[in-house]
């Protein structure tokens, strides 16, 4: 039997979810193999607002995926930039996970609970703005690791914050579930809760006939929508920007905040059917953003914005 090899980071939740596809290639008859990789944002701790943000995550695993050390690359989609990579296609996007942001505190209380004073850790801008917009006395602390050392920073027997705001997937793919206090109603990451499982372009026929079963049409079309809003901004995850897709009535809001949280520009519009009519919606949306005086309020072109 051909075995492929599948790249990814190598934090826990990156090697879980490149599990997920291993073992969805396997129910298909498909034998693959795990190689962990390195990516730049795992071995530097610099702030993701100045380190660069989008890119830092993918890009070693995508120069293995050029290189032929390995056959397939599963990441993060939210950690891909929105530009393709010549002779890179995203082969597919499984079914989403719950794309909601989600708090984890000391005390298992949620959010507007917390008492003035709290800290409240993060690495992300756009979490950080919706922190201080909903409770702007709390204090936030910019925060980095990966999601087991994050939760160990309220959790743990030397914790030092009172609660961190994390991934909701990321946490029920690492089954962390039970440590959720509150799911929040935070506009979240373009293309947060979704993989992408990228191959060559002319990757093994075989490989590429079973990828395509393992495609979900509908988180296709919402991380359409929700990465075309980033790429018609000209941003990356440095900048504060959110997004909600609510498929059952076909509508995509997105929002740009100020850093501290005290302006806002939030504008929707209509999803077509199709995943090419969901990025030009998107990019319309980016476009009405931008002419709303979006730009104003927060520094879009941001380290790590246009990759």
């Amino acid at each position: 039997m051909v075995s492929f090899l599948v790249g990814t980071r190598s934090s826990d939740l990156a090697m879980t979810q490149a599990r997920q596809v291993r073992d969805a290639l396997a129910r298909h008859g498909l034998d693959a193999e795990l190689k962990p990789i390195t990516t730049r944002g795992d071995v530097d701790q610099t702030p993701l607002s100045r380190l660069g943000g989008i890119g830092v995550f993918a890009d070693a695993v995508r120069t293995a995926l050029l290189s032929g050390e390995i056959d397939l690359a599963v990441h993060s989609l939210k950690d891909l930039p929105t530009g393709s990579a010549a002779g890179l296609r995203i082969a597919c996007v499984p079914t989403r996970e719950d794309p909601h942001d989600a708090l984890v505190s000391r005390d298992g209380i949620g959010l507007d609970d917390l008492p003035d004073g709290a800290r409240v850790g993060t690495g992300s801008p756009r979490r950080a703005a919706q922190v201080r917009a909903r409770r702007p006395g709390l204090v936030v602390v910019d925060l980095r690791g990966n999601v087991p050392t994050r939760v160990a920073r309220v959790l743990g027997q030397d914790a030092d914050l009172d609660a961190v705001v994390l991934a909701n997937a990321g946490l029920r793919r690492l089954g962390l579930a039970d440590v959720v206090s509150e799911v929040l109603d935070f506009a979240w990451a373009p293309g947060q809760g979704c993989l992408a499982v990228e191959s060559k372009v002319d990757t093994d026929p075989g490989l590429a006939t079973v990828l395509a079963l393992l495609e979900d049409p509908e988180a296709r079309r919402a991380a359409a929508a929700e990465r075309s809003v980033l790429e018609g901004l000209g941003s990356g995850c440095a900048a504060p920007v959110g997004v909600t897709t609510d498929l059952s009535r076909g509508v995509l809001t997105a929002v740009v905040m100020s850093l501290d949280g005290t302006e806002r520009v939030v504008l929707e519009t209509q999803l077509p059917a199709s995943p090419e009519g969901c990025r030009k919606a998107g990019l319309g949306l980016a476009a009405d953003l931008l002419a709303a005086g979006a730009g104003a309020i927060c520094d879009l072109s941001s380290p790590g914005s246009r990759q």
